[in-house]
């Protein structure tokens, strides 16, 4: 196969920061910034009343407070706190929000799913607010939430509506991913496209809600990205076998090379085996797609099938399905195979 335009970006490039963490760390930066702009200006309308003898403003903002740290699961988020100056000096503000002791932050692992699904509820906002502030987010206002939601729901359209046009996404990696936020009983899960440009740049191209078995959802999110540009084929998908993302893919770019995830099907095959002989096929399938080169790997296949096959003919059978698209990898420089052969691309 021919991968000249793909040899210009290396290892170092594809090891670069996880989409989805850069999307969770902005996105929580973003909320909590836009909950204390929003707490601050609650505060300052409420006491609009109180007034000097010309009719001026006690309260009033006064710049921002030096940037601060707050550590998360993910890093540090970077805050900055409006400056609020009351020139009657009887009246303190306090954030709730961001007391001046609060360091850190809860988990922001089911932050993703309120951030980005269409019609988020403000039920739903305010756990998310929760994710990053924990209690802290329910002396939130009703009317602060609002606020926040119309942000969020605007933001969120012009990303999911962004021109792709210009893009060419070489390698692209699907799957379905769960959390622990309760969404929609019918759309259960986020279906998660993350893609590696020419130059090696990786970027979060979609985030769609819908059922990760099915191919009329997956068809969705690929209509959708080609509608809006994205018509150049991908050289390679990777992705679990379970997911309906293949059958959608086969219309959609029909010329773009199928990869199943490796950690998916090994978990896979050795479900269907007892324990006792786990540890030793573990370390075959391993050592197969961990091979310097599809030659040597395809030696360890046969040695893997000739050992197993005759007592766990399912696990055999699970492994042999898939031949075609597990090896595909080999096919793209050596450089990127660590990434291209697992959905693991840092999510």
């Amino acid at each position: 196969m021919k991968n000249n335009m793909i040899t210009n970006f290396d290892n170092k490039s594809l090891n670069n920061s996880n989409p989805l963490e850069e999307i969770l760390r902005e996105g929580a930066r973003k909320m909590l910034q836009a909950a204390i702009e929003n707490e601050v200006l609650e505060f300052i309308e409420n006491h609009k009343t109180i007034t000097n003898e010309k009719g001026n403003r006690f309260i009033v903002r006064n710049g921002y407070l030096p940037t601060r740290n707050i550590q998360s699961s993910i890093g540090k988020i970077k805050i900055k706190q409006p400056r609020i100056r009351d020139k009657s000096k009887n009246i303190k503000f306090t954030s709730s929000i961001l007391p001046r002791y609060m360091k850190k932050c809860p988990s922001l692992e089911n932050l993703i799913p309120i951030l980005y699904l269409k019609g988020i509820s403000t039920n739903n906002f305010q756990e998310a607010l929760e994710g990053i502030l924990g209690d802290k987010a329910k002396g939130l206002s009703p009317t602060n939430i609002v606020r926040l939601k119309k942000i969020w729901e605007s933001e969120y359209k012009d990303w999911s509506k962004r021109d792709l046009s210009d893009k060419h996404y070489v390698y692209l990696w699907a799957d379905g991913i769960f959390f622990n936020i309760r969404l929609d009983k019918d759309r259960p899960c986020l279906l998660v496209i993350v893609g590696v440009t020419l130059d090696g740049r990786k970027e979060l191209v979609s985030i769609y809600d819908g059922h990760r078995e099915s191919k009329l959802s997956w068809k969705e999110v690929l209509q959708d990205l080609k509608n809006r540009g994205m018509n150049k084929s991908p050289l390679l998908a990777i992705g679990d076998g379970a997911l309906g993302f293949w059958s959608a893919l086969e219309e959609e770019f029909p010329e773009t090379k199928h990869q199943r995830c490796w950690v998916h099907k090994t978990a896979n095959i050795l479900n269907k085996m007892p324990k006792s002989v786990q540890k030793h096929a573990k370390r075959l399938i391993h050592d197969m797609y961990l091979s310097p080169s599809k030659k040597e790997a395809l030696k360890i296949y046969k040695t893997f099938i000739n050992i197993y096959s005759e007592k766990y003919d399912k696990a055999c059978k699970c492994l042999t399905k898939d031949k075609e698209v597990l090896f595909a990898f080999y096919d793209f420089p050596a450089m990127h195979w660590r990434h291209i052969r697992t959905t693991n691309v840092n999510f």
